[in-house]
């Protein structure tokens, strides 16, 4: 298998819900197809931000085939799968069935459970598609070296994206894939999947990993561009700045409700002229104060993109 290897900004785009609670594709379709045209380098619907954990296999395939059908082939489209084992299995069929690219795989529901057992429910998952795998290294889904590099030599795992935040862990798993993939010369890829990755991208930069999920790409593609281009040009103080006045207020707002990481970027989108909808229970939606707050928020960021 040819590894699909990514670059530039990963968009997350949420998934839309009517009032009344159901998918809105349309909304959807929409969504995906203008994040596209700002020019992410890859589109992962159905993930934390999309609320895959609140979607059935039903919603879930229409929600990948719409998402594919919009990005037309311009940037590969990544679908979540996850949870208990049969349904992670379903999930992952039901990807490949609507046209999804490749796969990020979610943790498992709730359980904890030792890392070698996480290696051979990566295992049971990629074995249902031929599908490149990105495994979501967070929550009770955490490899240690040992086992991060057992995993990385499957033959469809082609990533590794860290949501834990323990640079002193990822500093240490890099050289360890790295170092098992080198007999066979395998492309591997580390992403930063932090909440609101871009306030800590300069740490994970600094231990070689230059891929990170963009949630304010959902709804501030022109901040979200930006940010990047000042990473890879070298430019602190714009660096600085988007984080002082956007990432960092971004962060102290999500921090505030379990379940905001969601929440804001669908208020982002609907702040932003398309009504996403709100965010299915257990997570709740941001009130009226807050959303003003993110809306303060945005403009203090375009603030420093004007010339």
């Amino acid at each position: 298998m040819e590894t699909l290897m990514l670059e530039g900004v990963l968009f997350f785009p949420v998934t839309p819900f009517t009032d009344i609670g159901e998918v809105d594709l349309d909304a959807l379709r929409q969504h995906v197809a203008t994040g596209v045209e700002a020019g992410p380098g890859g589109v992962f619907v159905a993930c934390g931000t999309g609320e895959f954990h609140a979607l059935d296999v039903e919603e879930f395939t229409a929600v990948v085939r719409t998402a594919v059908d919009a990005a037309a082939g311009r940037v590969p489209v990544y679908a979540g799968a996850g949870g208990a084992l049969g349904l992670a299995r379903r999930f992952a069929r039901a990807a490949a069935a609507a046209g999804a690219d490749g796969l990020l795989l979610m943790p498992p529901y709730l359980v904890e459970s030792p890392a070698d057992g996480l290696v051979a429910y990566t295992r049971e998952v990629a074995r249902e598609t031929a599908l490149p795998v990105i495994v979501y290294n967070r929550a009770n889904a955490r490899f240690d070296e040992r086992t991060a590099a057992e995993v990385a030599q499957l033959p469809t795992v082609t990533g590794l994206k860290d949501g834990t935040g323990d640079l002193d862990l990822v500093a240490r798993v890099i050289p360890a894939v790295r170092e098992a993939l080198s007999p066979s010369g395998k492309d591997f890829q580390f992403f930063n999947g932090m909440p609101t990755a871009e306030a800590s991208q300069p740490a994970y930069r600094a231990l070689g990993v230059k891929l990170y999920s963009s949630a304010a790409f959902a709804f501030a593609p022109d901040i979200s561009l930006a940010f990047h281009r000042a990473l890879e040009e070298g430019d602190h103080q714009r660096v600085d700045a988007l984080q002082r006045t956007f990432f960092h207020p971004m962060v102290r707002l999500r921090k505030r409700v379990p379940g905001y990481a969601v929440a804001l970027v669908k208020a982002g989108v609907t702040l932003e002229g398309l009504k996403a909808g709100p965010v299915r229970p257990p997570l709740t939606s941001l009130d009226a104060q807050e959303v003003e707050e993110l809306s303060a928020i945005i403009a203090a960021g375009r603030a420093v993109l004007a010339p």
